[in-house]
């Protein structure tokens, strides 16, 4: 049995994707994974169990994934779980940025003391031109992050029939594969910027994310461009919007992240981080980070980490139970060679195995064709930077 501690109200059709012998639920102790969405994990929260964390959603923020990594625990995101969510309030932003909707239903609202609807109608023939706006097909949209979020706002956007330029100097070969091909892929940022009439931000927040919209960049900006961050409010610099929108050189900023510099003017629309706040998200993102967990807890398998490698290796179903090990240890020379060698010195033969680095951190799945003895697995942990060994 596995116990799985959660955190936050999690979507019950993915807590109903684990096995019933498991223990799920915001009070259990001794956990071999968490589970969570918002709720800002500490070190502390790190039980000598623990195995892994689940991050109901794309970004970990709220996970202290350096600290833990060290600790050989594995951290799990839902990368595109909530990526039509995101996609499709997006698209809200860009017709709220371009259309008089927000000031004209506000006026409308004003209205009503009048009893005269003709009076009312005539009125609104008048003044409805102070709420004209331009349509967003024909117009550049340039998107920086061509991830799961990206590629989708990029085709809804080709549809819509706008043109669409891409910059994402970490674009993967699978990301790649998801682009339309009327993408136009551009290698500057400061090119694409000055080419777009909207710019939509998709990008996890990294040392070289950070600030990554900063007064140089603005400065840059297609004059009267608007820019819509449903990324992460790190990306940008708010001195720097506030003092883009004040030169006009930034003509709306829509985004989901409100601070208080931002918050009542008439050029920028903000949201209540509601980006991935549907039901349809919700469930998506809870049945994955369950999936991904009872994998890894059973198998030791590793999908869609954002600190180990991500490997698989196929298992019986009448495997015997304790015949798999997952080692995690420092990204060293000659580590696998030392697991190997206590093995073989125990007469216990390998049948299959995978390993994988990434960074610091080297995984290895191990199938063997019976349980190593307790001595065995202690002399395998005192290897000099092992980090965590586990029977599956």
């Amino acid at each position: 049995m596995f116990k799985i501690k959660t955190f936050n109200q999690i979507s019950s059709k993915g807590l109903v994707r684990f096995p019933d012998s498991y223990e799920v639920g915001p009070e259990v102790a001794g956990e071999d994974a968490i589970l969570v969405r918002s709720h800002k994990l500490q070190d502390s929260d790190a039980c000598d169990t623990l195995r892994a964390v689940a991050r109901a959603g794309a970004g970990v923020n709220n996970v202290p994934v350096a600290s833990y990594t060290e600790k050989g625990i594995v951290v799990f995101n839902t990368p595109g779980a909530n990526a039509n969510a995101v996609k499709e309030l997006v698209l809200c932003g860009l017709l709220l940025s371009s259309r008089g909707i927000l000031p004209g239903m506000a006026y409308v609202n004003t209205l009503s003391d009048m009893d005269d609807n003709a009076a009312m109608s005539k009125l609104l023939e008048k003044e409805k031109s102070r709420f004209k706006g331009s349509e967003i097909a024909g117009k550049t949209l340039g998107i920086i992050g061509l991830g799961a979020i990206g590629s989708l706002v990029a085709e809804m956007a080709i549809g819509l029939g706008m043109q669409v330029l891409g910059y994402d100097p970490a674009l993967s070969v699978d990301a790649a594969w998801r682009l339309p091909n009327q993408v136009r892929k551009i290698e500057n940022l400061s090119a694409l910027l000055a080419n777009s009439d909207f710019v939509s931000l998709h990008l996890p927040v990294l040392e070289s994310t950070r600030n990554l919209i900063d007064a140089a960049a603005v400065a840059s900006m297609k004059p009267g461009l608007c820019l819509l961050n449903f990324s992460r409010d790190e990306i940008v610099n708010t001195q720097a919007i506030v003092d883009g929108l004040n030169q006009k050189q930034i003509r709306m900023y829509v985004a989901d992240f409100p601070c208080k510099e931002l918050i009542g003017r008439d050029d920028v629309i903000l949201m209540p981080h509601i980006g991935a706040s549907t039901d349809e998200a919700e469930e998506n993102c809870a049945v994955m980070a369950a999936d991904q967990l009872t994998d890894f807890l059973e198998n030791g398998n590793i999908k869609n980490s954002v600190n180990f490698p991500n490997l698989a290796l196929d298992r019986a179903r009448d495997a015997e139970k304790g015949t798999r090990l997952a080692i995690s240890n420092r990204n060293v020379p000659k580590m696998l060679g030392q697991i190997l060698s206590v093995l073989a010195d125990q007469n216990i033969n390998v049948i299959d195995m995978i390993n994988r680095s990434r960074n610091e951190i080297a995984y290895n799945l191990i199938d063997v064709e019976s349980r190593p003895s307790d001595a065995a697995l202690a002399r395998i942990a005192e290897i000099q930077d092992v980090i965590k060994v586990t029977v599956l």
